[in-house]
Order: C-alpha cells, then structure tokens, then sequence
C-alpha cells in the first residue's frame, strides 16, 4: 500500500508535529461539541464530588482527536495522562505494572483498547469496577490468589472499531463518546490555529480550500497544510493565498473533494473496465494490483460516505456524481 497523503493515520515522522499542535483544555479543542458538552459536566461533577471521573470510551475513525482529546481530559481534571495501546500490552504482567505505578485520580489512556487480548481483559475488569487487581503467586496445586489495591483512576479507552470490543468491556465504561467527522467551517478554524503556531500567513480562503480536501478529518489537514507551507516558502513569499494552495494541492495530487491519485485509479477503474458496475470488491483488487481488505477498509470508508461509491448484493457500483466530478458523461440506462 502507498503512503497517501490523505491517509487518516499518523505517520512516524508527525507524531511530535501532532504534540505541539494539541490543545491543552476543552475550550481550545475545535468541533465535537456534543462531546465537549458532556464532557464539561461529567468533568465538573467529578471534581465537585472530589471523586474519579467515569470510564470513558473514545470511538470514530482515526485522525479525529481521540488521543488529543484524552490528554484534555486529563488536563481538565488536573491529574497526570499515562498512556499505552492495547498491542503493547502483551501480557496480565504487563498490565499489572501499569496499574500499580498510576497514582490516585490518574487518568490511563489505552489507545486501540479493541485489541487486547481476551485473557488481559479479565484482568481489567476488577480493576475498572473495583480498584484492585487479582494476581496469581505460583503454580499447580500451591498456587494461590493475591487480591492488590489500586488507587482511583479513570481509563480512557480509544478505539477505531468499537464493535471488536467485548460486551463486558464495553459494558464498564461509565461514558461512550462518537467523535464525528469534522465540518469544513471546524476545519477552516483548525487549520488558521494551526498556521499561527507554525507563525505562516495564511488567507481565510486558502484555509478554507485546505479545509475542503482534507476529508473532514484534523489530521489530513494539518499535514496538507504543512506542505502547502512548503510551497509557499520555496515558490512564493511564505504568504499561503489561494492559488498558491490550489496549485500546491494539484500537484500533490489532491483534488477539489480530497481524492488522491489512489481515489482516481480506483473509481476510473469500476468506470472504463465495469461500465461502472456493479462489480465483486476481489475482481477490483486484482485489476487494479491491491489487496480487497485494503480496498474494504483504507480506500472504500470515504467515497462511500461522499456518496461516490455503492455496496449492493452484486458488487461495488460508481454513482452519478463520480461522471460529475470527473467531467465524464453519465452512461444512459439499457
């Protein structure tokens, strides 16, 4: 699978890029606003009662501030973050050395929580309900069970695929929270904080132009951004206008809703070699030299939810706005 730059996932070299760009408190975090509303008062009741707050639940699709949004949490009930992901832990041992090293009140953010293992998981339920941990001390007949206290602490779970979660995992968490893809008004805004931390110029329409291709998703437009820059200190005077970032954006190979190259070469393909379908997802994958789990779950998501694309009993089929927005003319019904 080829880098894309429209790609929803973090990128090794963008991770301390993403840090500095996060916000610290819930009034600075741009969009989710249902989410930030509850938030807001679960976060005070918590603090009123000087208790923990609730379990939390983070899910959507990635690139959208689930991480970011963890950290607020934190932040906002004055606590430390302490973070790790559900592949790291690989072991109960592993888990009980992060639990017994939180503090009282610490929030433990476990990113792509849905792919613990169903044997860790056993270990975390005592410590959600309970604050406590059951440990086996050796083996065979003269094993025996040690039963540990825990200090109050919240866990923030994030996950890209809430359905993999177990039933009884699911069920502990005392707060279940979308986050939604962004408007491209959200997007605009995000994109001009962006700028002044990066101390770039940039025009209100050329914003909103980034905003518009990048998918409604905080990640991708930031990192477009970043390359628009680019362009703007070598080809220009650092000023993003307008037409700087559209040149920029088609000769990265971005196009006016966000389809890249990949996009093009998927949907032409369906178009000049199916008559636009319908057509099976394997029978699209070996034509265009792609795995069909890749199609399925990295290039399909978004063109389905644009309206570009259709999934019918008989295959994949193209919609009238794909002729459209490709100036090809809309075949006639047989």
């Amino acid at each position: 699978m080829e880098d894309r730059l429209v790609s929803n996932d973090i990128e090794l070299g963008e991770i301390n890029f993403e840090q500095s760009l996060r916000p610290k408190t819930l009034r600075q975090y741009i969009g989710q606003d249902k989410v930030k509303k509850n938030l807001e008062v679960f976060i005070e009741a918590a603090k009123l009662r000087e208790e923990t707050l609730d379990h939390v639940l983070l899910y959507g699709p990635p690139g959208l501030g689930k991480t970011t949004l963890a950290a607020v949490i934190a932040n906002e009930m004055g606590v430390q973050l302490r973070t790790t992901s559900g592949p790291a832990i690989e072991r109960p041992g592993d888990l009980a050395a992060v639990l017994t090293a939180l503090e009282p009140g610490d929030v433990l953010f476990i990113d792509e929580i849905h792919r613990l293992q169903r044997s860790i998981e056993e270990v975390l339920y005592p410590a959600m309900e309970d604050f406590c941990l059951d440990i086996l001390i050796g083996k065979g007949p003269s094993a025996r069970s040690v039963r540990l206290d825990l200090p109050p602490f919240t866990l923030v779970g994030a996950t890209t695929r809430a359905g993999s979660l177990s039933a009884p995992l699911r069920d502990r968490f005392g707060v279940l929270s979308r986050l939604e893809y962004y408007e491209e008004a959200q997007l605009q805004d995000i994109v001009q904080r962006t700028s002044e931390i990066l101390e770039t110029e940039i025009t209100e329409e050329a914003a909103g132009e980034i905003a518009r291709r990048s998918r409604g998703t905080p990640r991708i437009a930031n990192r477009l951004l970043r390359r628009v820059r680019d362009f703007a200190q070598v080809r220009g005077d650092g000023m993003v206008t307008t037409q700087l970032t559209i040149d920029a954006l088609n000769l990265l190979q971005v196009d006016s809703v966000g389809l890249d190259h990949i996009d093009h070469k998927l949907l032409r393909a369906i178009i000049e070699r199916f008559r636009g379908g319908p057509v099976g997802l394997d029978t699209i994958a070996a034509s265009i030299g792609e795995e069909s789990h890749t199609i399925e779950d990295v290039y399909e998501p978004y063109l389905l939810q644009i309206g570009f694309l259709q999934r019918t009993p008989r295959g994949r089929m193209v919609t009238d706005l794909v002729y459209r927005h490709l100036g090809m003319e809309i075949p006639k019904e047989e």
